[in-house]
Formats: C-alpha cells, structure tokens, sequence
C-alpha cells in the first residue's frame, strides 16, 4: 500500500515531480491519525489495543486462552499470548520470512483470508505493522515448532533479519514496543485505561484470561492473585480479567449500583444467518436506557444494524405481549419506542465476517442482513422468557407503563417551557451575558458556578466571543428524577435555551434537535474544591445522559482554574498542581525567604484579570475536551457516582480524589 501527498509548490506547475510516494509504513509516520484516530492519549492506548486484537483473534479461532499486557519499567509495553505464533516462514511471493510481511507491510495478515480467521477484532484493521511503524522500537518474539524467533524493528524497519535464538516447548507471540515520542504527545499509559478496555474484552469473549500488570508500580504486600509469572507475582500491581457467563456478568457489573427490578438478567446467545448473536439485558428502577453494542469486540457507539433489530425485537415482543395481558387497555395516550427502554441496561455483542462500517467515527454497522437476525433472535428469545416468567412479565410491562406516563407528563412540561420562550420574544435566560457574535463555531458559553464568580467572570472575559450562564447552586441530580422533572427545573430550563437546543420529539422523547445550537465551546467552569467538582459531575450527567451527542461531537469542555499563586515581592507564578507549587517555592528561594502561598478555593477569589490571564484567554489557558472512551464504563461511573449505594462512590472518591491532602 501507499499513499499520495502533493508537495507545498510556490508557482502553479504540477508535474509528476510535485507528487510524493509515501511507501509502505512511511505513510502511518507521515499521518498517523488516518491510521490510529491521534496522537494523543487515545491513540496512544490503540497501539496496545491492536496487538492485543490479534492475540484475541486466536482466542476466537480456538488456539489462545491466555493474554498478558505489561507495562515496563522503561514505558515500553508487551504483549503476550499463547496462540499458534505469528509464522516465520519463507513467503515466496514478498522473497521473505512471514514474520518481517505481517510486521513491515500494511494490509498483510491472516485476517484477509476468511478460512484463516473467520471473524476478527480490531477497528482500523491495520494490526501489528502499523504499531511498529510508530514504535521508536519493537521486538517480535515467536515462539513455534519447537524453536524460538526473533526480529528488532525501529520505526518500522527491521534491524536484522528473523533469527532463531533458542528452543521452546509453548507456542505464540510476544511483541515489546516503544512508542516514538517524536510522534506521540505523551507515551505514558495508563493503567485504568487499559484495565477498563482488557475487562470489557474479558466479558465479550468469556473463557479468555487477560491479565494486566504494572512493572511501573509495586505494591507493597502484592494482590493475592495466582497468575502472570512467579517474578511478577506479589510485586507489582495487577489484574486479572476473566469471565466465565460473559455478557451476563458484564450486565451485572454495570448493574452493580442500581436496584435490580427483575431477579435474573435475561440471556440470549444463538446463531441467526449464520451471524453469532449474544445478548443480556437487566431492567432496573432507574430511568435511563443504556444499550451498549459491539461487533467483532468494536463498542459501536453510533450503532448501527445490530442495534436497530434489537429495539424492533424487543418492542414488538413487549408491546404484545403487553396487548395480549390487557395491561394497557386503560391508557389514553401510545405508548413509544423508548418507553420499553426506559431503565433497560443491555449488551448487544454480534461477530459478522465482513463488517461495513460507517458514521462519523466510522462505529456504526451498516450490514443490513444482521437487522433481521437480531430481531429474530430478540423476538423469539424474548416471547419465550415472557411466557414463562409472568411474574416479570407483569413487573417490566408496569415499568413500561409508569414511563409512558412520565413521558407524556414531560411532553406537557416541555411545551409549556417552549410557549413561554415563544411568547417571551428571544427566550434566552435573563442571567446570560451572550456574547456578540453569533457564528456559532467562533463562540463559547461558560457554565459558572454561582452569581459572584459568574460576575467576575462577565467582567474578565472577552464579550466578542464569550457568553456567560451563572447556575444558582447545584443543578438537579438527573440521574434520580424523571423526565418531567428536568423540564420544572428552572436551573436546566436555562441551559437548554441558552445552548439554543432541545430535547424530545414524538417519536423519541430523548433525541435531542442540534439545529440551534449557539456555542461550538461549552465550557464548565467551577470551583476547584469538593463542592465545585460536585457541581461538574451533575453537569456531566445531565449532558451524558440528555445530551450526549454535545459530548460526541466534541463541544463540552471542563476549564482548569489554577489552584495557588506563589509570590515573592513583586514576582509571582500560577500553579495548577502541588507539584508545581513545590517548584515555584524553591525557584523564589524556598519557604524561610519571604514567599507567599495563596490557594484558590474558589473563582470569586480570583479578580477578573486574574481570571481571564489564567482561565479564559484561549492563548493562555488549558481546556480538558471531554470525550467517551467507554460508553459502558462511563455509564457505570455516573450511575456509581450520582445514585443511592454510598460504599462504592467513598471508594471511587478516595482513590480518585485530587483534592485529599489540602480540603481537610
């Protein structure tokens, strides 16, 4: 494979000289983000993931139980498993050992040949090669036929040829790599990172153990667990992911802080069309729908086919059987698609062969053939469970009922906001300080906790492209309120008009109209303290849940306030860490030389020079982008976080939490 790109020219000739053949990995140097998505964190991580996808791809083809992801010391990682081992023999047609193709070419491997592997892993499909095209190094270790190979790579290009170095008595492949911080942003991973994408892999491929270790990290009187190797054991930290009931227990996992309205998740795992279907759903007392689909391992986020057949299947399963029980005679008013999933967690895992992906982010299924087959399956597995547990039966078409009428009650509270902006003119919230440009690309709106900071903030910003919406207090918990609820309540009513969109149509009483949209930035802005970090996740929920396409689209920002000003006479330095604040002393003399320490609590104690030059100036200051890595874990934190169990969210809280050692 190669790829073009015409160079830069001054004057208007265009020749064959003016185009540049990238050959082979040179193109994944020259633009890694059409390979791995970025350069940053996220694409960072994918380099593990691909690798990972391989081995998971011989797990799936029935020759590996076991993966090991390990961090070094050094910030290298590896990745082992005990598969058949990448092939090294002569490949007549490249004039060289399999072993240099699969790593040094684009588009080389088994996964091309259908009868090689029949379904496989992995997003963008270019594996292992594009993975040591990005490594500063890499070392490829196969172990096959008794013997031991190996072959060093540095940017993609081998160091030596494949040589054997030993004998072995185990089969499969162990890839080390270094990525190259020429390229990267940062190469530090992190481990709850991969820890949330190894346990998610464990639950939609049970069987296979997947074990995490940290040679980074010690822990004092090790974790108990028996695997990984002797050295490692009772050393470092680790985790192993196993699971034997997949997505049963994946279910539960993300269940694990609501209340469950049914004894037993419902399970379905069959074959329709020749596509393996499996499937668990759990109906609990909340009221949020979190459906969570994947095809070959790949969280489609955007959805697709498989999604699409899972909704049809379940709502004209329910709604019969609903009909049929009589249930539902007395209702004046229809009952909708999303009423049935209301307060519904579900996994919808699917394995196709040849997966057309599409969408924005290229995560939803456009292979049409696998709508059917889920819906059948979902249809016939479904009527079957119904009729034979009537006591639940009766308990979800009940839960199906109290949300079609809290839906209609939120379709009366929701006309009756927009009469009120229509008959009072522009409808924007009377506390918006808008900005005046109303190109909404240029724009940006900040969430401010409070009237005092909101006023320093009006003060210190820049109203040609900033508008301002102080929020009195903490908003409302929409993790524990139905719909209706979020219509009454003044503080939302004021960030949806300000935004400019709304929420709910006939057909879909969450879909949420963009149209209007004012500000490409949304910008939460609060406190630095516990209170202020409260208010910031009540705003996430409400978006995560309501208005989760802002945060797909890349709109919602958290601003990052500093935390103290270190001064020395006239000198004085901002400090967003602790870290920092320890550098800024010493650099002004240390602590018994006249320095001063002030800790920002709050906004209101920042003037509004202080925190425009600190917090607004888009050439100064540090926006944090919030985006979804996992749908499904981001679902159970916010659940874990906003709901009613307390042990879980003290846990999650002192592990996480930044400000412990100076919020006593």
């Amino acid at each position: 494979m190669s790829s073009e790109e015409i160079k830069n020219s001054t004057n208007n000739d265009y020749s064959a000289e003016n185009i540049q053949v990238l050959e082979g990995l040179e193109a994944v140097r020259k633009r890694p983000a059409m390979y791995i998505g970025d350069v940053s964190e996220k694409g960072l991580h994918h380099l593990v993931y691909e690798v990972v996808d391989n081995s998971i791809d011989e797990a799936l083809a029935g020759f590996c139980k076991n993966i090991n992801v390990t961090i070094n010391e050094d910030g290298s990682a590896t990745i082992s498993d005990d598969g058949r081992g990448i092939p090294v023999d002569f490949h007549e047609k490249e004039g060289r050992s399999a072993l240099e193709v699969v790593m040094t070419l684009l588009h080389a491997g088994g996964k091309f040949n259908k009868d090689t592997y029949k379904v496989s892993g992995g997003l963008h499909g270019v594996g292992v090669s594009c993975v040591n095209a990005l490594s500063g190094y890499l070392r490829a270790e196969v172990h096959r036929d008794g013997k031991i190979w190996v072959q060093d790579y540095s940017k993609g290009k081998p160091l030596g040829k494949v040589k054997e170095v030993g004998k072995t008595a185990k089969t499969g492949t162990i890839i080390t790599f270094k990525p190259d911080d020429s390229i990267f942003i940062t190469t530090e991973f992190k481990y709850e990172i991969l820890a949330t994408r190894l346990r998610e892999l464990a639950f939609l491929n049970k069987g296979i153990r997947l074990v995490l270790t940290d040679k980074r990290e010690t822990v004092e009187n090790g974790n108990g667990n028996d695997n990984g190797s002797k050295e490692d054991q009772g050393k470092y930290r680790q985790d192993v992911f196993y699971s034997e009931e997949g997505l049963l227990e994946f279910v539960r996992y993300l269940d694990s802080t609501r209340e469950a309205l049914i004894e037993k998740p419902i399970s379905i795992e069959t074959e329709k069309n020749g596509i393996p279907i499996e499937i668990a759903m759990q109906y609990n007392t909340s009221f949020s729908e979190n459906i969570h689909s994947y095809v070959n391992n790949i969280n489609t986020i955007e959805g697709g086919a498989h999604l699409s057949g899972f909704r049809r299947g379940l709502t004209r399963t329910l709604k019969s059987y609903a009909e049929k029980s009589g249930m539902t005679a007395k209702l004046k008013f229809d009952i909708a698609g999303d009423d049935f999933r209301e307060g519904l967690t579900a996994i919808v895992s699917v394995k196709v062969q040849e997966p057309q992906f599409e969408g924005q982010t290229k995560t939803k299924l456009g292979n049409s053939e696998v709508m059917g087959a889920v819906d059948q399956a979902v249809s016939s597995a479904l009527a079957n469970y119904l009729e034979e547990n009537p006591k639940d039966a009766k308990t979800i078409v009940q839960k199906v009922i109290l949300a079609a009428t809290a839906r209609h009650a939120a379709r009366k509270a929701r006309e009756l906001v927009q009469r009120k902006n229509v008959l009072s003119g522009s409808g924007l919230p009377g506390k918006l300080a808008d900005c005046v440009s109303k190109d909404p690309e240029g724009t940006e709106v900040f969430l401010v906790e409070g009237d005092s900071a909101g006023g320093t903030a009006k003060q210190g910003r820049d109203r040609q492209f900033q508008a301002i919406l102080p929020l009195r207090g903490k908003i409302l918990n929409v993790e524990k309120a139905m719909m209706h609820k979020i219509y009454e309540s003044e503080e939302i009513k004021n960030i949806f008009t300000a935004l400019g969109v709304s929420i709910g149509t006939e057909e879909d009483s969450k879909a949420l109209n963009l149209s209007g949209l004012r500000y490409h930035k949304i910008i939460i802005m609060t406190d630095a303290d516990v209170d202020g970090s409260h208010i910031t996740t009540l705003i996430m929920t409400l978006f995560f849940r309501y208005m989760q396409e802002l945060i797909k689209n890349g709109y919602l920002y958290i601003a990052t306030p500093p935390l103290y000003m270190v001064k020395k006479g006239k000198n004085f330095k901002y400090c967003w860490t602790e870290q920092q604040r320890m550098q800024a002393i010493e650099e002004f003399g240390g602590e018994k030389a006249g320095v001063s320490v002030q800790r920002y609590k709050g906004l209101g104690e920042m003037n509004a020079e202080q925190l425009w030059e600190t917090t607004m100036n888009p050439e100064k200051r540090t926006l944090r982008q919030v985006t979804i890595e996992s749908a499904a874990e981001t679902d159970r934190i916010f659940s874990m976080l906003m709901g009613d169990e307390v042990p879980p969210r003290r846990e999650f809280i002192e592990k996480h939490a930044k400000y412990a050692n100076i919020d006593v």
